[in-house]
């Protein structure tokens, strides 16, 4: 009887141990795993890009520090006025590699066109302080942004939404959320426009596209930035841009995402662009495509 009672004793002391593993292991597994996809998907590069060479003449620096940051987090961000008091402006969303000093080239350009900018580095990009990012910490950024953005341009009328690769996602959820206060508070859009520039559907498409698999890899990941579930309602006008010869993300998506939307919308696809440099390519094109929105 004594030994049949320490067996028991054993194995339900060993069902205990393996129960406690599983409770306390498989989290931190999955914690590791996912501080471990959030650094493979946002590729942040230290320092300054190699082609940036100082901001241009005009360009004024802020700090962004909402109450809901704690001492060792804050926003940096460039805002480069028109030289027209009252030209529209844009909130520019970069993707997920280089800080702001990488997006200049791209910023220059929207500037050149007429449009003020105000463009921001998330937590952990750049000279913003924060750990490393995540989806939902991009999502809180844009959105404390678009507060600074909303004072810096108070003409709904006049404001623009532009995310390019990743940040066409974050500019998504930003213009689904700003279309849903409003549609609470009975007020206007809060945007006159949403520019979404080589962009994807899903963060687990566009990993399958690159891998070339078609086994469900959005189902594996945290980080989902799903933007095809939410662009039926981002509530504004719609431009899409895509290069036909870009190697990260297939212009097929955008081709999806413009599907699924609602009018008014835009697609413009440009032959021999690629990832980042549609802009320059696409040249009037581009700009009378932005101009339609206004």
């Amino acid at each position: 009887m004594p030994t049949l009672l320490l067996t028991h004793l054993r194995r339900r002391w060993l069902t205990w141990l393996f129960a406690s593993l599983l409770v306390i292991g498989l989290p931190t597994g999955c914690a590791v795993l996912q501080h471990k996809e959030r650094e493979l998907v946002f590729r942040i590069e230290p320092g300054q890009a190699s082609w940036f060479r100082g901001l241009p003449k005009g360009v004024q620096e802020l700090e962004l520090r909402p109450r809901s940051f704690d001492k060792n987090q804050s926003l940096h961000a460039w805002w480069w006025p028109a030289q027209r008091a009252d030209a529209p402006a844009i909130l520019y969303l970069h993707g997920v590699r280089w800080n702001l000093t990488g997006q200049l080239f791209r910023i220059e350009q929207l500037h050149a066109m007429g449009y003020s900018v105000l463009a921001v580095d998330y937590r952990g990009f750049g000279q913003s302080r924060g750990g490393l990012p995540s989806e939902a910490t991009v999502y809180e950024d844009a959105q404390v942004a678009w507060e600074r953005f909303a004072q810096l341009q108070p003409d709904a009328g006049k404001r623009l939404i532009f995310g390019h690769s990743l940040g066409g996602a974050v500019a998504v959820e930003l213009a689904t959320e700003l279309a849903q206060q409003a549609q609470q508070s009975g007020g206007a859009t809060a945007a006159r426009g949403l520019i979404l520039e080589s962009t994807f559907t899903s963060l687990g498409d566009v990993a399958a596209a690159v891998a070339n698999t078609s086994l469900p890899v959005r189902w594996l990941l945290s980080q989902k930035f799903d933007s095809l579930d939410k662009i039926k309602n981002v509530g504004m006008p719609l431009l899409l841009v895509h290069g036909l010869d870009d190697r990260f993300v297939p212009p097929r998506f955008s081709q999806q995402l413009f599907d699924a939307a609602q009018e008014p919308k835009t697609l413009l696809l440009v032959p021999g662009a690629t990832h980042n440099n549609s802009m320059s390519l696409a040249g009037q094109r581009y700009r009378q495509a932005i101009k339609a929105l206004l």
